[in-house]
């Protein structure tokens, strides 16, 4: 039976591409390309509008996220469909788990077929050579399969094992309560899931920025790297920054639309 390989990211799948391609295996990696940990996701398995809304928002960009996300819901279909064995990657992050989630949901009805391979802040330490650098993991211990080397994904491959029936439902079901609740932002904390709001994300992004100009690179990317039970992405920082300048509760030196570019003060 063919096995399929289900991971969140392009980075995450390029390097796991690499790790099978490594171990000789000839099997399918699907990506996914949403961060789940943030924005609205009630009807995300119904339908792209409202979900596309927030990332044109969030990208300040005019692309096609209806059709990308219309295309993903149709891949969920089709896994669902299929009769090929599942594989879901995930690390210790919101996002993975959320993901994770999504996966269960949509499987729930086979869930024979649904396998995951887990990673966690440990499995960073998995010897690399020179040519093959060892990641830096976070202070917080969060982790992402993005953050994982091809070497280090290989090591892991022997680890993925089948999901008992009992958790596959209580994932869905962890998924439709994330989705009824429908928070700002998703985050987790002991392994649970739990809503949360923009608001620390902006005072983080405000104490950062202090009384003196500031490149909003600088800004945005210590803020990155604070713990807020979910990995902040640069997009979700640049936008959150955008939302304050708009609000009048930073001030800009440079245009909103390239505030990579600015510089940022209270």
């Amino acid at each position: 039976m063919n096995m399929i390989h289900v991971t969140n990211g392009d980075c995450a799948a390029q390097s796991l591409t690499d790790a099978l391609r490594r171990a000789e295996r000839d099997e399918r990696v699907i990506v996914l390309r949403d961060d789940l940990a943030v924005g609205p996701i009630r009807d995300i398995d119904e339908s792209p509008l409202v979900r596309a809304t927030f990332w044109r928002q969030v990208m300040n960009s005019a692309v096609d996220f209806e059709g990308e996300l219309e295309e993903q819901q149709a891949l969920f279909g089709r896994l669902a469909r299929g009769d090929d064995q599942i594989v879901v990657w995930h690390g210790q992050s919101a996002s993975d788990q959320l993901t994770l989630r999504r996966v269960a949901y949509h499987l729930r009805n086979a869930p024979q077929r649904l396998n995951e391979a887990k990673l966690t802040h440990d499995d960073l330490t998995i010897a690399a050579d020179e040519s093959d650098p060892e990641r830096v993991g976070r202070a917080d211990r969060a982790t992402a399969v993005g953050m994982f080397s091809p070497k280090q994904l290989l090591a892991k491959l022997p680890t993925a094992a089948p999901i008992s029936v009992l958790r596959i439902s209580r994932l869905a079901l962890e998924w439709q309560e994330a989705k009824y609740a429908n928070a700002e932002t998703r985050r987790l904390r002991d392994n649970m899931l739990v809503s949360g709001t923009w608001i620390d994300i902006d005072e983080a992004l405000l104490d950062l920025a202090g009384p003196e100009w500031k490149p909003a690179r600088e800004i945005a990317g210590a803020a990155m790297a604070q713990r807020f039970d979910f990995m902040l992405s640069d997009a979700v920082a640049f936008w959150r920054c955008r939302e304050l300048v708009t609000s009048g509760r930073l001030k800009i030196r440079g245009t909103p639309s390239e505030i990579s570019q600015a510089e940022l003060r209270r």
